[in-house]
């Protein structure tokens, strides 16, 4: 009997040692915890919200850290202790420049309340600015204004004829044509139309032939132009794209003997070196295959590194060396150089090798 007594008097002191205890928390609710903006205007800057609570518990409630899920959403909060029963605001503001679309982010709320973290969120679309002309037509070459000034293939097999355009914009008052200055013969231009009058618009169609361009790898070329029959060729578009071999028809026998690529490192890291020291290494490349493997292009992504195979052939089992320099004259802090690959292999017909370190500076 006395130990039933005691029983229920320990679940009597508990339960009432959870009430004294639950007294003594601060609690937060707030009126609402999502907002949807509805539909904004880019134009119109930052939209802004306050999130309204009341401190329902028995103690002072201290917002701890409000924290949004991107850098385009900026909160602020009460930092003084909210009184019990007292009102305080989370504001959050929401810039929508260059954001167009629908948007759903939260702001992650720490308090020092039981089930410490709240989540509220914002919502809605931003209708894009309308563009001006300028916009639509970025790049100025005086007498037109463009889309763009380089036009990239990226990736084209060396069987492959590829067409793309760039945007024409005639601002002025007199009509414009283009005269183009040696076109390569894997390249193709044609403006639309011929002359382009005041106020008009009209495009440019750059073809790309890769089966008369007998080379691997990374193309660039610079193609210049003038203005109604002028002789000076001041403006130029740059057109770029990356021959690969097509290897689509080959057969399952085929693939199966193929030569494979193989190297001892992908990257050569020379840690540390002095402003204006050169330094270099050799990747040795193995053919694991059965055919002989042909190494068809080797390119740097800068001037400041460069590499040269022994051999641009390796036959069966058979292995060569890759020697690369890299001079960090005029460079300094953290370097990453590539060197891009481009051979027979079906599989890894694009190698990047990569060139890594810190130049120190001297001064």
């Amino acid at each position: 009997m006395k130990s039933l007594v005691g029983i229920v008097s320990l679940v009597i002191f508990s339960i009432s040692f959870q009430e004294i205890k639950a007294q003594q928390f601060s609690d937060i609710r707030f009126e609402v915890m999502d907002h949807a903006f509805g539909k904004i205007k880019e134009e119109a800057g930052p939209v802004n919200f306050n999130f309204k609570f009341t401190n329902t518990g028995k103690i002072p409630l201290l917002i701890q850290g409000v924290e949004a899920s991107c850098g385009c959403t900026t909160p602020e909060w009460s930092k003084e202790p909210i009184l019990p029963g007292k009102n305080g605001l989370i504001g959050v503001s929401y810039n929508p420049e260059q954001r167009p679309g629908t948007f759903a982010k939260s702001i992650t709320v720490t308090a020092n309340v039981p089930r410490a973290v709240r989540v509220l969120t914002i919502s809605g679309e931003v209708i894009p600015h309308p563009l001006a002309i300028n916009d639509l037509y970025p790049v100025d070459f005086g007498k037109l204004r463009f889309s763009s000034g380089e036009l990239s293939f990226v990736r084209i097999k060396d069987n492959e004829i590829k067409t793309d355009t760039i945007r024409a914009y005639n601002p002025g008052t007199i009509p414009v044509s283009l005269n183009f200055k040696i076109i390569p013969n894997w390249l193709t231009i044609k403006s639309s139309p011929e002359l382009l009058q005041p106020n008009s618009k009209g495009i440019l169609v750059i073809t790309f032939d890769a089966k008369k361009r007998a080379e691997y790898g990374y193309i660039t070329n610079r193609v210049y132009f003038s203005y109604n029959g002028e002789e000076k060729y001041n403006n130029a578009f740059v057109i770029s794209a990356t021959i690969e071999e097509d290897f689509s028809k080959l057969s399952a026998a085929d693939l199966a003997n193929a030569p494979h690529i193989e190297f001892n490192s992908r990257t050569f890291d020379f840690k540390e070196i002095s402003a204006g020291q050169s330094v270099y290494y050799t990747f040795t490349i193995s053919n694991k295959g059965k055919r002989d493997l042909i190494i068809r292009s080797v390119t740097a992504s800068c001037g400041c590194t460069s590499g040269k195979p022994t051999s641009n052939i390796i036959p069966p089992g058979g292995n060569t060396d890759l020697k690369v320099s890299f001079d960090s004259y005029g460079k300094t802090g953290l370097q990453n150089k590539i060197i891009t690959i481009i051979t027979n292999d079906p599989e890894h017909s694009t190698t990047l090798l990569r060139v890594i370190g810190n130049v120190k500076d001297n001064n």
